[in-house]
């Protein structure tokens, strides 16, 4: 699993991700900030914060709690 958690700078729901993140021990993963990046920004400017499982291409899109996380990460 290689995560990636797409973010904004200045953005107050994507520090809550990653408290939230920190939170349920999630393994390490990358952040990626999509500001001044068009094809980033096209693809999730309305929708960040993103987490994202490179390997499988599967996508959590924000809002997400705790619960949702972990079965996110279990898969």
């Amino acid at each position: 699993m290689h995560l990636i958690l797409y973010q904004r700078d200045d953005c107050k729901l994507c520090d809550e991700a990653v408290a939230l993140l920190a939170s349920v021990r999630a393994p390490e993963f990358e952040s990626v900030w999509i500001d001044g990046d068009a094809e980033l920004e096209s693809r999730y400017g309305v929708r960040v914060p993103v987490l994202r499982d490179d390997a499988s291409g599967r996508e959590l899109d924000w809002p997400f709690d705790a619960a949702t996380l972990r079965a996110f990460l279990d898969m």
